[in-house]
Formats: C-alpha cells, structure tokens, sequence
C-alpha cells in the first residue's frame, strides 16, 4: 500500500491535480478504453464525474495501473476497494488518498529520525523510489514522469489558455445582447472544468468572473456556504437556479416526444435530438452507457419525414450496436449530400421559352393587307387554300 500511495501523490503532482481527488485503479486490462474505465468508476456515485488523467504499464501484474480524477473528494472507508467491470472480468483494485493518511502516519510513528538534519527533502525520500519499492522498472518511471511534467511546463501559451475567458451569463431572462444561455454556458464551462490543465482554484475563478447579476448572486452564496467548493459545485448551483424546474422523469417524457418538423433534415433533427439527450444524461434521466441507444430509438421513433434516408442507413439492424453521436452525424450528412446531388442530376433541363411579340403592327401595313386581299382573291385563295372571298364582299 505504500508504494501506492506513493505513486499517487507523485503522479498527482505530476499531472497538476488534487490528490484528494483523485484514485489509482490497479487490475485493468490493457485493452480497456477511456470510456470504459469512466463508466465503470462512476458506478460508484460517491465518486462523482470520474476522468482518467493518465494510464502506466505494469510489467509486474501485466495490467494497467490508471489515475482517474473525481469531482468528489476521496475516502476510501465510504468506497468499495475494488470495482467490478461493467463488461464483466476481473476485479479492479482502488487506491485513495484516505490510505496514504493512514500509511504517512504508520510510518512516523515507526521509523526513527535521521540522524543527519542536514539531510535533504531528496534524499529523504529517495528509498520511496528505489528499484525495490517503484513498480517495473524505476528508472522509464522517472524519465516518463520528468517527461510528462516538462511537457507540461514548456507547454505554448496559446494551449493552456484555450479556456481562458468564458462568455458572460447573468441570469437575467430574456437574455441581453452579448450573453449566453444557461444552457450554452453551462456547455462551455464543463468542457473547460473536464479539459483544461489549470488548477481548481483557477477554474473556480474563471467561472466567477464571468458571472454577473443574479448568477453572481448563486456564486457568491455558493463561497459563502464553502469557500473551497468546487467548479463542479458552482454549475450544480447555477442549473439549480436558473436552469428547468423539470424532473429527470419529465425531461424524459419531453426527450421521448420529439418529432421531426416539415421541412427539417435529419441532420438537424438529430442535433436536436442531443442536445436534449445531453440534458436528459446530465440530470439523471438515463444512463450514460445508455446514451447512443436512446438516441438511435429516439430517431426511429421521431423521424417523419426521412424514412428513406433511415432504410439507407439501416439503423433498425444495428440498433444492438448503436453509432456514437459523431459517426452517425457524419453518416447522415453524407448520405443527405449524396441525395442533393441524384436530385440535381435528375432534374429537368430547362427549355427555352418563345416569347409572342408585343410590339403593334402599323396600320399602313394592315390597310395594304386588306386592299391585296380585297384586289386579289382568287389568287390568295390559290396561295393558301382558303376561301376568302365571301368575308370582304
């Protein structure tokens, strides 16, 4: 256990984040995906949002040791030690910070001074990263960790302030020139609490600082009631204020009514599928490994007018192994492009249209006509074949 802990204030400091927030999950095969490995930790709801923030070999156990964060602080006597695969297997081991308490107390308790008070922070610690305690080999150990904290710190300054500014949200409704909705707000501040590297403390500002009016309200009381809550913390309240008043059962009921409009591609149709999915996941209403097959059955269900372009597709036969949100879009779009140009194709050319003269006839003209007619009869009959002689008698 030790040697756990270890690694995970380490790696911790390595990669920038809270070690109270966050846990090493020892036993996970090496084929297992992100996404896998989140689902299957925020499985357990004291955890909150689970990210994985870096994943290392271990030649020993030939498995992989993953360091996830969590929105929620880490205590190991309110969480299981170990997690089952939501796709079956062996048991995945868990390791938090509420172990390296108990162990940094153990080992003051039982290990003598240094007799050298000289003796530096280093070389303290350095039997932690002996060959003898370090998993695998300690040497790639710390070259990788050097590598991925330099990395980090050379990193160009156009990449660590993506996220530097939000949009300004208020409250106010309806919304004034220059902010955003709640909805679109709330988009763009998970994303930069989920991917930008800066700290807790730096995002919690970020957030702040794009608030005003009655939003600023939320965020200072917020503060006021914890001062160390979290970003995570901060949206919670702010949706709690401002966003719908709607049960997770209700926002489901509205998500399962969605109909597609006259005149509306599917395309559009199925980003307005998401975006209310995307409400639905977030406030609980459905599971997220639930989340493509709720929108292939919402699209089946909700489609009135691109019944063909679905045969197309075929996405009754692959409802059991549903497309992510981006593959399907992109399915749709190049089929939707593909029918725009047959449509072209087949169109009709256009014909030329002739045109009557509007232009009048002279009367010098007429009256010369009507005389040759008068004067000559018998020949304009044998030119035209007509009798014309009765209507000028």
């Amino acid at each position: 256990m030790p040697i756990i802990m270890s690694l995970l204030e380490n790696w911790c400091t390595g990669e920038g984040l809270d070690a109270s927030h966050a846990l090493v999950v020892k036993q996970v095969p090496v084929e297992a995906t992100v996404r896998h490995i989140e689902e299957t930790l925020m499985t357990i709801k004291a955890l909150g949002r689970v990210r994985v923030r870096g994943r290392m070999f271990n030649p020993q156990s030939q498995s992989l040791m993953v360091l996830c964060q969590c929105s929620e602080r880490v205590n190991t006597k309110t969480i299981p030690l170990d997690v089952p695969p939501i796709e079956g297997g062996e048991l995945w081991t868990l390791h938090g910070p509420a172990d390296e308490e108990n162990v940094n107390t153990e080992k003051r308790q039982t290990e003598p001074l240094p007799q050298d008070s000289s003796t530096s922070t280093e070389e303290a610690a350095a039997p932690e990263m002996s060959s003898d305690t370090m998993p695998g080999n300690s040497a790639e150990s710390i070259i990788r960790a050097v590598g991925d904290l330099l990395a980090k710190t050379m990193r160009p300054a156009q990449e660590s302030n993506v996220f530097r500014r939000l949009r300004v949200y208020s409250g106010i409704s309806p919304i004034p020139p220059g902010e955003e909705s709640l909805d679109t707000w709330m988009e763009q501040a998970q994303l930069m609490v989920d991917e930008s590297d800066c700290s807790i403390r730096e995002k919690r500002k970020r957030i702040i600082e794009s608030l005003r009016g009655p939003a600023l309200e939320i965020a200072q009381a917020v503060r006021a009631n914890d001062p160390d809550a979290s970003p995570e913390e901060y949206i919670e309240a702010l949706e709690k204020a401002f966003g719908s008043p709607e049960s997770p059962e209700d926002l489901y009921f509205s998500f399962r009514a969605l109909r597609q409009s006259a005149g509306e591609r599917l395309s559009d149709f199925l980003r307005r599928v998401e975006r209310n999915l995307t409400r639905v996941v977030q406030r609980g209403g459905i599971s997220p490994n639930l989340r493509d097959s709720a929108r292939v059955d919402q699209l089946l269900r909700g489609v009135t007018e691109s019944e063909i372009l679905l045969l197309q597709l075929r996405l009754r036969e692959r409802k059991r192994d549903p497309p992510s949100f981006l593959t399907l879009l992109n399915e749709i779009r190049e089929e939707e492009f593909q029918q725009s140009l047959r449509r072209k194709n087949t169109a009709p050319s256009a014909r030329p249209v002739v045109r009557a003269s509007t232009k009048p006839i002279p009367c010098s003209l007429i009256r010369n006509l009507i005389t040759h007619l008068v004067r000559y009869p018998k020949h304009c009959e044998s030119k035209r074949g007509v009798s014309l002689s009765g209507r000028f008698s």
